[in-house]
């Protein structure tokens, strides 16, 4: 693939890996992939994705907000062999600007290193490109002298994207649930309720992924069944609750991506105080849940356990019955796979759209999972005695 150059900002690419795919005796019911919303630095979840497909391992259920929705959509309407070369003319859409040509910048190869402070300038001057120009295929700047319609006030105009969308993604093999579940989070304008989109419930269309990805005031609230939608990031910017705490619970393999990093440093002026915030706010705290999930779980398991002691005459009592609902031998393994910021960035890292970064993210994205799957043993099941797991390969070097 044509993406697939070697980055020096990424960590030590691991190879290529062809031998995590799942052992056919397996027992995870769920193998989900989980994407968060971060605009550009979404290219690091396709590049997440071309590792996933190299290893051969296929989702059954897809799960994104904001831009995380938009690479879901792509993923899931279309076949296995085609979803990498699928999320690359996405990704190559999208990060060419409408109306004046390529900066000299998008022309480099990206082993032609620039020194941070060039490069840190560069970056600035392609997120104010897509501020003043918009980017090709996505959103386009409203005219000063057009008044939207009611409910839909925004800086910017997304129709591009749908017919994007409507291009690349097959919608009836999206809709197959039986191929493979889809969920999207997006935010009820009006009642300010968190809702998912999810193709177990209703036909899903462009407009429930574009909801998904509506963050104001720069996009519009977008209208599905007489309501309005906008990003679901501005309540929960990943959907990984939703996938470990689905009913009826199963045996799961998930593969969480985020694109927003907790854990960060101190900052020193106000531009790293706006990239700080923006981590912050849009981490979501997956590390948090994770954290809660597990301890959950391992409750869940105590209480089948202790369950296991009552005599058998007296399990028809209401408060065993109760009890039974809530306990649960399932096990749940999280592969956690973190966007790690480069110096040259800053508090426009989501709206940098520009064809060279996104090289650059998808490149890190692939060599992080590389990384991640260079440990086969951690898509082995979890153990009753420890029923929730979660791995890392950035974890150690955080600590």
């Amino acid at each position: 693939m044509a993406l697939e150059k070697r980055n020096p900002a990424c960590h030590a690419d691991a190879g290529h890996h062809h031998s995590p795919a799942l052992p056919p005796d397996h027992r995870y019911q769920v193998v989900a992939l989980v994407l968060q919303g971060g605009g550009a630095l979404g290219a690091y979840q396709a590049g997440v994705y071309q590792g996933l497909a190299e290893a051969r391992l296929h989702p059954n259920w897809v799960a994104g907000i904001s831009i995380g929705a938009l690479n879901a959509a792509v993923i899931a309407g279309n076949p296995p062999e085609k979803r990498a070369d699928r999320l690359e003319q996405f990704w190559h859409t999208i990060s060419r600007q409408p109306l004046l040509p390529p900066s000299p910048h998008n022309l480099l190869d990206d082993r032609h290193a620039l020194p941070p402070a060039l490069q840190g300038w560069l970056n600035g001057l392609e997120a104010w490109r897509a501020l003043i120009e918009g980017q090709n295929g996505f959103f386009v700047p409203r005219s000063p002298l057009h008044a939207p319609p009611g409910g839909t006030a925004s800086f910017y105009d997304t129709s591009p994207l749908k017919s994007t969308l409507e291009r690349l993604v097959d919608f009836d093999r999206l809709n197959d649930s039986n191929e493979m579940r889809v969920s999207v989070g997006a935010v009820n304008v009006k009642s300010g309720n968190f809702v998912y989109f999810d193709n177990t419930q209703q036909r899903l269309r462009p407009e429930h992924f574009m909801a998904s990805g509506a963050l104001p005031p720069g996009f519009p609230a977008v209208e599905i069944d007489g309501e309005r939608y906008w990003d679901g990031g501005m309540v929960s910017n990943t959907p990984l609750q939703q996938v470990l705490t689905a009913r009826p619970r199963k045996h799961s393999l998930v593969f969480q991506v985020d694109l927003w990093n907790a854990r960060g440093a101190l900052p020193e002026d106000l531009s790293t105080v706006a990239l700080r915030q923006k981590d912050i706010q849009f981490s979501s705290r997956t590390r948090m849940i994770t954290g809660y999930m597990q301890e959950s779980q391992q409750f869940r398991q105590m209480l089948r356990e202790v369950l296991e002691l009552v005599p058998a005459e007296r399990r028809d009592a209401p408060a065993y019955r109760r009890a039974e609902e809530q306990a649960c031998d399932r096990v749940f393994n999280v592969l956690h796979l973190i966007y790690q910021d480069k110096p040259s960035e800053g508090h426009y890292k989501d709206y940098q759209f520009s064809a060279r970064t996104m090289r650059e993210h998808w490149t890190c994205g692939l060599a992080d999972i590389r990384r991640t799957l260079a440990h086969p043993e951690w898509l082995n099941m979890p153990s009753p005695e420890q029923p929730f797991v979660s791995h890392d390969v950035h974890k150690p070097r955080q600590a």
